[in-house]
């Protein structure tokens, strides 16, 4: 079917009035209540009181988590400016370093030796550093010492002939 055919056929199906609904389900549809408008919404509340508190609690629980959401963030902003008031000047200015040192050093190394899944050996090297990193602020005289100890490791494949 080529473009011509299809527009023929499209405008076909333009003129052609819809075929009338069959007439035992127009009954069924005349005899069936009718729903509430659509212009209007109706708040549902059931007739058997202890459903009517159900609906009720639905209604009511988004609104509470967000009240709390809200109270919560508020609450956590006044104790955060709070406690900005009670620290130190050194803190809140923050600091300038003068002197700033970065050291790694290897505090040993080995290798071990594994077996994959399917059978085949695999080396590992191990290495375990201690990194060392020194901040020094002279005009305040604090000095800031951090160690982190860190574990590298790396596959090597063993040569095979």
């Amino acid at each position: 079917m080529n473009e011509q055919e299809q527009e023929r056929y499209e405008s076909e199906l333009r003129r052609t009035p819809p075929a009338p609904l069959p007439a035992h389900f127009m009954a069924r549809l005349q005899a069936a209540k009718p729903g509430p408008e659509r212009g209007s919404r109706r708040l549902f509340l059931p007739d058997h009181p202890s459903l009517g508190w159900r609906v009720l609690l639905h209604l009511v629980a988004p609104a509470m988590a967000v009240v709390l959401a809200g109270f919560l963030v508020v609450r956590l902003k006044v104790k955060s400016e709070g406690s900005a008031k009670e620290r130190p000047l050194a803190a809140t200015v923050g600091l300038k370093a003068n002197d700033l040192q970065v050291d790694q050093e290897l505090v040993s190394s080995f290798d071990v030796v594994a077996t994959l899944p399917n059978g085949q050996p695999v080396r590992f090297r191990c290495r375990q550093w201690k990194d060392q990193l020194v901040v020094t602020d002279k005009s305040r005289g604090v000095e800031i010492e951090q160690n982190s100890p860190r574990v590298e490791v790396v596959p090597v494949r063993f040569e095979t002939y």
